[in-house]
């Protein structure tokens, strides 16, 4: 309890207080209140980006502290036009609590959600205050949407004979483009997760707050055997306008979608993983990293892969718009296992019209990497090459090679902490086998300088340790990629990726 005074008149005689239990405190100036809460006010950020821009932010998670932290808000970029600043904490991820998340899925949320994007967030002064509080951070962000606020629902209905969607559709009066819905007890779209009275906000992606009724009507009929809405009720329309937030689908909860994305965990064979992995141009004019070829018994295809398939995700890292090289590497780096996402052309197609990532709901179709049998790694104990990936920065890439004469070998003599080297999982001692695909073994220093230097803003590593590489080079196997089973990063207490 904390006790505290009105202000009064300086002049004004003490007044004696006298306390009787029967009618309580007599004393006008003396109250007695609870403490209140401390002031918290999350901040919403809706950030919108054009057609190949990032977010413009960095988004960094500390080892042992809680809470996703923004740091490096580019000045004139979404981030910085929706109020976002250095330092605040996330609470919200297009109105999906993530405080509690792992910080990769929380990194997908971002990467999947479009040319749009909503954050709740706390400064980070009202962060510590809130964790040193032991305030409920969930209940905080529930309440900024208010007592019963739901979010949208998208819902995939299928028509059936002689009852068709089972759906009825009525304008609301007096309102242009806005419609609610009444669905048939126990029909098709009940079942699909439409509720009486509902507010019809989209349907197969497009918005229907312009659409007139006869207009409305004829996109139902064209819409073929199934159809997917976008739906919310009253109350919760209203939460959405009392904060002056578009309700996007992005928010949405999903009822009985098709094409669901397929997670592939395969463990690599004599033979390797047994697919190729192309970039072509889709008929929609977009670029796409597709599987192909996919040998018959192989890894690949014992896991499910089938030929054509859209590659989304590698070890749960979204790969859609990622250079067609950075994800070879991706998968090489994982060694013998590596988790797949994909999703069928159709499924893609699907999504698209939507204006979704097949990912933005990927918390079903992308669990923890799985524990693999012991019994598929190699038995013997030889040493494990590394491929180490390294994008240069203002001071390049952030460690020194030597040469040793005797030997004709490339070494890393220093690594700069905290920089690319660093980073990329390089170490002291390492030697340099591949330089960007090209075996340097025997090379002299002047050109795996010379090489280095000519890959530009990337550069890719394949590196074992001095200890190691004589044990690998007495042993006759040849030092390449495809044995490469780990790439390991050094300890480092933060992760960051831009976005």
């Amino acid at each position: 309890m904390r006790y505290t005074t009105e202000p009064g008149d300086a002049t004004d005689m003490p007044q004696k207080f006298t306390f009787n239990p029967k009618e309580g405190i007599d004393n006008p100036v003396l109250m007695i209140s609870d403490d209140p809460e401390p002031d918290l006010c999350p901040r919403l950020c809706l950030l919108k980006r054009e057609e190949g821009e990032g977010f413009g932010f960095n988004l960094r998670k500390e080892s042992g502290c809680r809470g996703h932290v923004v740091q490096q808000v580019a000045p004139w970029s979404a981030a910085e036009r929706s109020g976002l600043r250095d330092g605040d904490r996330i609470l919200e991820v297009n109105e999906n609590f993530v405080d509690n998340q792992e910080y990769s899925k929380v990194v997908l949320k971002v990467q999947a959600s479009g040319l749009q994007l909503c954050l709740l967030v706390l400064s980070a002064v009202e962060y510590e205050t809130a964790v040193c509080e032991g305030i409920d951070l969930m209940a905080l962000s529930r309440a900024n949407r208010g007592e019963g606020c739901a979010r949208p629902r998208l819902c995939h209905i299928s028509r059936e004979p002689g009852i068709g969607l089972g759906l009825n559709i009525f304008p609301i009066e007096g309102e242009r483009g806005k419609y609610y819905l009444s669905p048939v007890s126990e029909g098709p779209a009940e079942r699909a997760g439409v509720q009486a009275e509902d507010h019809l906000l989209s349907i197969n992606g497009v918005m229907v707050s312009k659409l007139t009724h006869s207009a409305l009507m004829k996109m139902f009929k064209k819409c073929g055997e199934c159809v997917a809405v976008l739906v919310i009720d009253s109350r919760s329309k209203e939460s959405y306008m009392r904060r002056r937030l578009p309700i996007l689908p992005a928010f949405a909860i999903t009822h009985n979608l098709p094409h669901k994305p397929k997670t592939l965990h395969l463990t690599q064979g004599p033979q390797g993983y047994g697919f190729l992995l192309r970039q072509e141009k889709l008929t929609t004019g977009h670029i796409a990293h597709l599987l192909r070829e996919v040998d018959p018994c192989s890894p690949a295809e014992a896991a499910g892969m089938e030929d054509g398939d859209l590659l989304l995700a590698v070890n749960g890292e979204q790969v859609e718009n990622s250079e067609h090289e950075y994800i070879v590497s991706k998968i090489r780096q994982s060694g013998q296992q590596v988790t797949l996402t994909t999703i069928s052309i159709q499924g893609r197609d699907y999504y698209t019209q939507l204006g979704l990532s097949p990912l933005m709901f990927y918390e079903e179709y992308i669990p923890q990497r799985e524990r693999f049998p012991t019994n598929t790694l190699p038995s013997n104990n030889l040493p494990r090459p590394r491929l180490c990936t390294l994008h240069r920065e203002d001071t390049g890439f952030g460690f020194k090679l030597a040469c040793s004469q005797n030997e004709c070998r490339i070494y890393v003599v220093q690594v700069e902490a905290g920089h690319s080297g660093e980073r990329a999982g390089l170490r002291e001692g390492d030697v340099i086998v591949e330089v960007n695909g090209q075996n340097v073994d025997h090379e002299n220093f002047e050109k795996v300088v010379t090489l280095i230097r000519k890959g530009g803003t990337s550069l890719m590593l394949l590196v074992v340790h001095k200890d190691g590489f004589e044990k690998l080079s007495r042993s006759g196997i040849p030092i390449t990629p495809d044995v490469s089973l780990h790439s390991t990063k050094a300890p480092d207490s933060t992760h960051d990726i831009f976005v």
